[in-house]
């Protein structure tokens, strides 16, 4: 990124200064996140409930829908609590509009996170006529997942010993995650690109993308899923062109041994990688960077479920800015 080659010139570069343009919008925007306001269809009671329960002699059959479930986790990331405390909250919302339903056990919406099978975020849909991606931007992060927290570490000069989860995340140019995936830390970068573009209904014209991702297999894929999709990734300072290198890879090389790193940059428009970043930012300021879930099965699901919240979160309003200095 610029700052970084700036860093290692030597340079002192100001920091970039931004106005909003929309503040009245966006500044209701963000009081309407703090809305407590509930709103529940008739629809969403009649589904609350498997509506068929069968009892095959394998145990007790679901009592609650999937939709149930997912719904209460998505409560339990906005406010931050615990199973039990969720159960109640949700109960007393429930009790106090006089509805006919409850929610699940503690330990069912624990045991069922597992098994919800959620595969893409939710909330993608926005209201456009275009359902082209202008822009997409790939990048991944790592999630707490146990551990010492830093006051223990601090206090008792002991290691923390934290173990980390790590997301995959795919972001347009209008801030919505198409596509999210939570592995072990030990998976690479470019190794998870399968499993993001699969989530991804839509043609994209632009993919950035930071170094991690610089091989010819990502290029290859990318290029199958999105036929013309212009794919700016920064090879390493010590990449060379070759012939059996992917035909955007060995153009990237050319044009910034032409006309330099920063140049081919500015040009390309790389600074789209910022929208990742951006939402990475997001995702741990709003929901944390921690996870509740124990078991990768359940992590899974729960990051996902993260990566809706902040698409419905993005849908209320998000700022539109320009730079001043």
């Amino acid at each position: 990124m610029p700052n970084n080659y700036a860093n290692k010139k030597g340079w002192k570069v100001s920091k970039q200064k931004y106005k909003v343009n929309n503040w009245p919008e966006y500044n209701e925007a963000l009081r309407r996140r703090g809305s407590i306001e509930v709103w529940i269809s008739d629809k969403a009671i009649e589904n609350w409930y498997e509506q068929e329960r069968i009892y095959d002699g394998t145990g007790a059959p679901k009592l609650f829908n999937d939709f149930a479930i997912t719904i209460c986790h998505e409560v339990r990331q906005v406010y931050k609590l615990p199973l039990r405390q969720c159960q109640g909250f949700i109960n007393s919302i429930f009790s106090m509009m006089q509805l006919p339903i409850q929610c699940p056990d503690y330990s069912s919406l624990s045991k069922r996170l597992s098994s919800l099978g959620i595969t893409t975020p939710r909330y993608k849909k926005m209201d456009a006529p275009d359902e082209t991606l202008a822009t997409i931007a790939i990048d991944a992060t790592g999630l707490k997942q146990f551990g010492r927290d830093e006051w223990h570490q601090e206090k008792h000069k002991v290691s923390g010993k934290r173990s980390w989860r790590k997301l995959h995340i795919v972001v347009d140019d209008k801030h919505i995650i198409q596509a999210g995936l939570l592995t072990d830390c030990f998976v690479s970068d470019d190794s998870a690109i399968d499993n993001l573009i699969e989530q991804i209904d839509k043609d994209a014209k632009h993919i950035t993308a930071d170094g991690a991702y610089d091989k010819n297999p990502v290029y290859a894929k990318l290029s199958e899923k999105f036929n013309n999709a212009e794919i700016i990734i920064p090879p390493d300072s010590d990449a060379v062109y070759s012939k059996d290198s992917h035909a955007q890879r060995n153009r990237n090389l050319q044009e910034i041994k032409t006309f330099g790193r920063m140049n081919w940059q500015r040009v390309r428009n790389y600074g789209k990688r910022n929208n990742s970043e951006l939402a990475i930012q997001r995702y741990k300021k709003i929901l944390g960077n921690k996870l509740h879930a124990r078991e990768l099965s359940r992590q899974k699901d729960e990051a996902v479920i993260g990566c809706g919240i902040l698409n419905k979160i993005s849908g209320l309003g998000m700022p539109i800015s320009y730079r001043t200095a």
